[in-house]
């Protein structure tokens, strides 16, 4: 028989909690993690739950923060990763110790390399039991501090707000990047007098990062810009991430020069605009006077600085310590982008001669010329029938099809260096890779992390089928949250960029071992949640299959899977240099 139990003796979960959030005079750590990342300006918290960590999640429902639990803790970290690039937010990424942290460093070193400006909590075990061998205890400090631009344990609960917002300056100290900070789980539970909580007040603990650097650099810049004849600047990440893109432009257009564009600076001007240019940079960089390289470093990406030969170069970055790393410039201004672009414009303006602004034109023009020359000659390829279908076909599919408001996402090797080719995304923000880490399986995070920073943006991730396999399952928590999107898979049953390489090295004999990947039709993934996929194996049903992807993810509010079977045989150009290398 059970016993009868007056409701007026019992106390559920949900009273318990009731009554302690109506005791105004103590506060708990977790919740104290809350206040603080609202401070910062944190809306969403990217996470897997994990014991050590919960009382931050009871802190987030009090604040009002969104909490988007994922299947794997390297999705949260790529989408922390990603809520930063498109919001120009501080991302946050919250695990539990262990390998809950160490499942998210991929992550982190991913935003490290890209400096994106990413906050990474974790748990651990209690301090009383520090070093005993508590579980999942590691020493995640050591672990994250090559890769992150500040670590450190919260060793009690009265500095766990003050420690976060010194975390968060950290991240957007010179050029950006992630900070990690452990706190143990008896920091987070202990309530403490809301008196002695230290919670720094929004807005009055950070100095202004709008510096210019040197003035009289910023007028030797600007004199060097107007007597030049055949100037070029590239803008790379760091334009975007610090929202200086509208400076970047302007400059562009105030004083006549040809822009180049890498990284998240893809799409700040469309398609065809008179000062946009991307498929002529070697020889803009072997005719200019002068060049200017803002927000990239001189990494594997730009052959560490030695494939420019200029009389005159320039670098404006925001680390100081990035300006002038591995070949020597002839003029560094570290500060930030938009603030030296726009401060340039101001010294250089109205100075510019209508002669040598003609002469500009007729620099722009040599250049357009030859633009359109590259174009043509890679268009047979864009427009190929071939079958399998040629991977430069599927990425022109694409690019036909983005609209202004598509984000897109390149997630792989050999399809982030096809895309590079041929995708044009429409407007600023609208691009997205791996970045200088060269990590697979960013996609997913990021596609999430966009849709939820856009809900009104298309968001669309084309990946390789290698990377395509390392965090799909994700797609449903996108699903899960309301944030659906298009993945285009390029599947060639290969990790094809490191296949090329074998087989060149060793012969087809050994060039196929440890990279080929099983045939897998990825369209009917999806349908396991009831989302929609379709597979495509013939060119002329590329484009009818994206419009179609496009109609089931406005109908159904899921995600769709478009499996595009791809020649395994064809590779980018960067490939088969194996640039990457060199």
């Amino acid at each position: 028989m059970l016993k009868s139990v007056d409701k007026a003796e019992t106390t559920t979960a949900d009273d318990t909690l009731k009554q302690k959030s109506r005791d105004t005079n103590v506060i708990s750590g977790g919740h104290l993690v809350a206040k603080a990342l609202k401070a910062e300006g944190v809306d969403t918290i990217f996470t897997l739950c994990g014991g050590h960590i919960i009382d931050i999640y009871d802190g987030c429902l009090d604040e009002g923060i969104r909490i988007v639990d994922v299947r794997h803790e390297q999705t949260a970290a790529h989408a922390a990763d990603g809520y930063a690039r498109q919001t120009g937010k501080l991302g946050c990424v919250v695990t539990t110790a262990g390998p809950g942290c160490t499942n998210a460093v991929t992550g982190i070193a991913t935003a490290f390399r890209s400096e994106s400006p990413v906050l990474h909590i974790g748990g651990q075990t209690s301090l009383n039991q520090w070093k005993m061998g508590g579980l999942q205890d590691l020493p995640h400090v050591d672990m994250m501090k090559p890769i992150t631009k500040f670590a450190s344990t919260v060793m009690s609960t009265e500095r766990v707000a003050d420690m976060i917002s010194m975390a968060a300056r950290e991240c957007f100290n010179g050029a950006y990047g992630p900070a990690y900070l452990e706190i143990p789980r008896d920091v987070l539970d202990r309530e403490i007098d809301v008196a002695k909580a230290v919670i720094p007040k929004p807005g009055h603990y950070r100095a202004s990062t709008k510096s210019i650097g040197d003035p009289a650099d910023i007028e030797k810049l600007a004199d060097l810009l107007v007597n030049a004849e055949r100037p070029a600047i590239l803008f790379g990440q760091q334009v975007w991430a610090c929202r200086g893109h509208e400076e970047a432009i302007a400059l562009l257009r105030g004083l006549d020069i040809p822009g180049y564009f890498n990284g998240a600076a893809r799409g700040f001007l469309p398609p065809g605009d008179q000062h946009h240019f991307d498929r002529t940079r070697t020889l803009a960089f072997s005719k200019a006077d002068v060049v200017v390289i803002v927000g990239t470093p001189f990494d594997f990406r730009m052959g560490y600085g030695k494939r420019i030969n200029v009389p005159t170069l320039v670098q404006i970055d925001l680390g100081y310590n990035i300006v002038g790393k591995n070949r020597d410039i002839d003029l560094g201004i570290a500060g930030d982008i938009g603030a030296v672009l726009k401060a340039v414009l101001q010294a250089a303006g109205g100075r510019i001669k209508n002669d040598k602004r003609q002469v500009r034109k007729q620099w722009m023009a040599e250049l357009q010329k030859a633009e359109a020359a590259a174009y043509d000659k890679l268009l047979p390829t864009f427009k190929s029938d071939q079958s399998p279908i040629h991977p430069y076909r599927l990425a022109y599919e694409i690019n036909e099809f983005l609209t202004d408001d598509t984000i897109y996402i390149g997630d792989g090797g050999d399809v982030v260096t096809i895309s590079a080719q041929a995708v044009r995304p429409r407007a600023p923000g609208n691009w997205m890779d791996p970045g200088a880490l060269g990590s697979l399986g960013v996609g997913t995070g990021f596609a999430l992390a966009a849709k939820l920073a856009h809900p009104k943006k298309e968001v669309l991730c084309y990946y390789g089928d290698g990377a395509f396999g390392m965090t799909a399952f994700d797609m449903e928590t996108a699903d899960r949250f309301g944030a659906p999107y298009i993945a285009v898979v390029g599947n060639n049953s290969a990790m094809n960029q490191i296949r090329y390489g074998q087989m060149a090295k060793y012969g087809p004999q050994r060039g196929n071992i440890g990279n080929k990947l099983g045939d897998m039709e990825f369209s009917y993934f999806p349908k396991q949640w009831g989302a929609w996929g379709i597979e495509v194996r013939e060119a002329a049903k590329i484009a009818p299959a994206l419009k179609q992807a496009r109609e089931m993810v406005a109908k159904t509010g899921k995600s769709a899977v478009v499996n595009v079977w791809v020649d395994p045989n064809e590779y980018a150009p960067g490939t088969k240099n194996q640039t990457m290398y060199k």
